[in-house]
């Protein structure tokens, strides 16, 4: 049994046509009717006596609007999307050029359950593959209402009649929408794509032995088939229908049609077999697919000027393609603003060429109508105050922060300055030192770090460069310093904790502080 399988990515392409002129006459069952353009432009049209089926109806597409949407939430916003695959192992089967603007025919007796198919044979190393993606293109001529039909996409391991039918997929409205379609000449491409997050891909072994697969689409609804297709083929004015290409037949034994029986064409059929009822072009459709042995194809990658070699996936910026070096290919050198200071004056120049005539680069990415040659300004320096007339390099070497060309410190308000702010059980965060105060913390200056290097749990820069003057701090030593620290040891004071580990008191700490006493204060 054929695995149903709704998780897929669908992209619906809405398509405008050109003008068709002349409509298409009244179907009876022993008429063929057929449009041909004429040298003034013109079409007209043309009733052969063979039966209501494979009605050619000529219509030209001269604009084509893209729209993908994925089953799994995803939105694929590029036109032509081919699949999620690595782009350098994906592969195009076709019998059309394309499925772009052109003239094309609709096969106006094409009937509900009948199949439209393609058939490809590859190389037999190609095998296993994966099927990315698989597009037809169908359109409405002079409808006069608005068009819904419901379709199937299918994919056989081999030919369509005597292979294995391995995935369908019909549209639900849902997960699938329907072929919906306005009035007048239109044209809509279906494009089907297995998204890669789905347990259950389209892997083909070749079964069949024939080095082949096959993908088709089906019609299973028409929007309006009132009567029997045998007797009257259904109404080309309220239908949707496959086209072929007008660039003639290529393949005739790979197209097939799979028809209804109406005694004559019943089940599948190759184009070389059906006679007189025989397409003039291949079937509008196209498949992607990539084999499992394929590996994503390096090449040189051009960004900014340099040359990289890698996957067309890792290049940011242009790709020169698969197999390609770096000595194939010359990267483009971007411009950028180049300064001259005597006058003041700026061109858009390379790099190179702005070192070699004495200006001054901008840096990747600048612009002339964008970039200031010579800035100057205020600049914000880490004690809070500011200082005017700097350039941002000047203002960088003071560890400052440059606020703009024509900036002025009568009108710019510097930060407050941050520091270490040092807390009794030895933490340490960095803050101003007003919220140092709220937050009952010892601030140690503006731009001080909580670096701990001597892991004593005092900051390096809270630490006081004479840490024995623990009385009123004056800048120097006496007793009254030895009764402060004994005092603050006996309470077990952090102040007190002179030596490791921290928050232990004992007589290593008393040692650290005769240590320190004893060196005097700088």
């Amino acid at each position: 049994m054929p695995r149903r399988h709704p998780s897929v990515l669908l992209a619906v392409c809405a398509t405008a046509l050109a003008t068709l002129s002349a409509s298409a006459p009244a179907q009876v069952r022993t008429d063929r009717v057929g449009f041909a353009s004429e040298p003034d432009g013109r079409i007209t049209a043309v009733r052969v006596t063979e039966g209501p089926r494979m009605i050619p109806l000529r219509v030209r597409l001269d604009q084509i609007e893209t729209i993908n949407s994925s089953t799994m939430g995803q939105r694929v916003l590029d036109e032509g999307f081919q699949g999620f695959g690595s782009r350098g192992c994906i592969e195009r089967a076709a019998y059309v050029d394309s499925l772009d603007v052109g003239a094309y025919n609709a096969q106006g007796g094409f009937a509900e359950s009948e199949i439209m198919a393609a058939q490809y044979v590859l190389p037999p190393s190609a095998f296993p593959i994966k099927i990315e993606q698989i597009n037809g293109l169908f359109a409405t001529v002079g409808a006069t209402v608005s068009t819904i039909t419901e379709w199937s996409v299918l994919v056989w391991d081999g030919p369509p009649d005597t292979g294995t039918l391995v995935a369908e997929f019909s549209s639900d409205g849902l997960i699938l929408p329907h072929l919906v379609m306005p009035p007048g000449n239109g044209g809509t491409e279906i494009q089907v794509s297995v998204d890669p997050g789905d347990p259950d891909q389209i892997i083909l072994t070749n079964t069949s032995g024939t080095n082949s697969f096959t993908v088709g689409f089906r019609i299973d609804q028409h929007n309006n088939q009132t009567q029997n297709p045998c007797l009257v083929a259904p109404p080309q004015n309220s239908n949707a229908f496959p086209t072929t290409d007008t660039n003639g037949l290529s393949s005739p034994t790979n197209n097939w049609l799979f028809a209804v029986n109406c005694g004559f064409l019943g089940g599948w059929n190759r184009f070389s077999d059906l006679g007189i009822f025989q397409p003039s072009g291949d079937w509008g459709i196209e498949a992607f697919w990539s084999s499992l042995s394929c590996g994503p194809g390096i090449g040189a990658c051009c960004v900014d000027g340099d040359c990289t070699v890698t996957t067309e996936a890792a290049c940011a910026g242009t790709y020169a393609g698969d197999g390609t070096t770096c000595e194939d290919v010359v990267c483009e050198q971007p411009t950028q603003a180049c300064c001259f200071e005597e006058t003041s004056g700026c061109l858009d120049l390379t790099e190179a060429d702005c070192n070699l005539v004495g200006g001054v680069p901008g840096g990747v990415g600048s612009a002339c109508a964008t970039h200031v040659c010579f800035p100057v300004g205020s600049c914000c320096l880490p004690d809070g105050s500011c200082a005017d007339g700097l350039t941002p390099d000047e203002c960088a070497a003071m560890n400052g922060a440059f606020q703009g060309d024509g900036s002025t410190c009568a009108t710019t308000t510097c930060p407050e300055p941050e520091g270490a702010c040092g807390f009794p059980g030895g933490g340490c965060i960095t803050l101003s030192s007003g919220d140092c105060a709220v937050a009952g913390g010892s601030w140690c200056g503006p731009g001080t770090s909580c670096v701990d290097a001597d892991m004593n749990g005092i900051p390096d820069d809270c630490e006081s460069p004479c840490p024995a003057d623990m009385a009123e701090p004056s800048g120097t030593l006496d007793f009254s310093d030895v009764l402060a620290f004994l005092s603050a040891f006996g309470s077990m004071d952090p102040a007190a904790d002179f030596a490791l580990p921290v928050g232990t008191f004992d007589f290593s700490d008393v040692l650290a502080f005769l240590t320190a006493f004893g060196a005097g204060c700088p």
